[in-house]
């Protein structure tokens, strides 16, 4: 998937369909940044816009904001929603394990809500809305949870988006079972990614870990 994965560069200065993006640094040492997408103005634009903060897909392990698919989805949102786009890229693992996706999702939510200035003057962090693609669907469900435990000021998380969230049991279901023998979401390769996604240490996350599949857990 690495050898496939083409990138596109942002464009700060030159709006491509309508839409510039730029890469803002959270953490430069945890490579902890975004891309923004923010739809050109108009006389007939709106005042303000909500922000979408968007997980990439990937199984917690592949792809970033820069991948190609991913630069040409949240590019597509900010023209057809409209809304400014901020796209996350978090650690992979499984060099980078549980809790770190999550960690990185709310850090960049804490660094939107302690920066306001950094924000395109159409966005409206007070309509914020937190969206993920399949196992970044897991990722922007707990964020969310986090979130709501947070003192945000400017920040006001108000939906979840979540497009065909991948989440696991200590059973297989049936989706699961129709998975075997596909030729890139396999049940094999579902189970690879619980694995180099979750600790060797169970105990450490409060779960148990079960042969082909993930147990319940208070976080995953």
């Amino acid at each position: 998937m690495s050898f496939l994965d083409l990138r596109s560069s942002a464009t700060p200065s030159a709006p491509y369909k309508g839409v510039t993006t730029s890469n803002v640094t959270v953490h430069q040492t945890r490579n902890l940044w975004f891309r923004f997408f923010v739809p050109s103005t108009t006389s007939s634009s709106p005042a303000s816009l909500p922000v979408v903060v968007f997980f990439h897909d990937g199984g917690f392990s592949f792809l970033s904001p820069d991948s190609y698919a991913y630069d040409a989805v949240c590019s597509k949102f900010p023209r057809e929603i409209p809304a400014v786009v901020v796209s996350v890229n978090y650690r992979l693992s499984p060099e980078h394990g549980y809790p770190c996706q999550y960690d990185d999702g709310l850090n960049v939510l804490k660094f939107l809500d302690q920066n306001p200035d950094s924000l395109p003057d159409l966005a409206d962090c007070s309509r914020c809305f937190l969206a993920g693609d399949s196992a970044d669907a897991n990722i922007a469900h707990h964020v969310a949870v986090r979130a709501c435990r947070e003192p945000f000021r400017v920040v006001k998380p108000i939906r979840l988006i979540s497009i065909q969230p991948f989440f696991g049991g200590e059973e297989r279901t049936e989706s699961e079972i129709r998975l075997e023998g596909a030729p890139l979401v396999s049940v094999t390769r579902t189970d690879w990614l619980w694995k180099a996604f979750l600790p060797q240490n169970p105990e450490s996350c409060h779960k148990t870990q079960k042969p082909g599949g993930f147990v319940e857990t208070e976080e995953i």
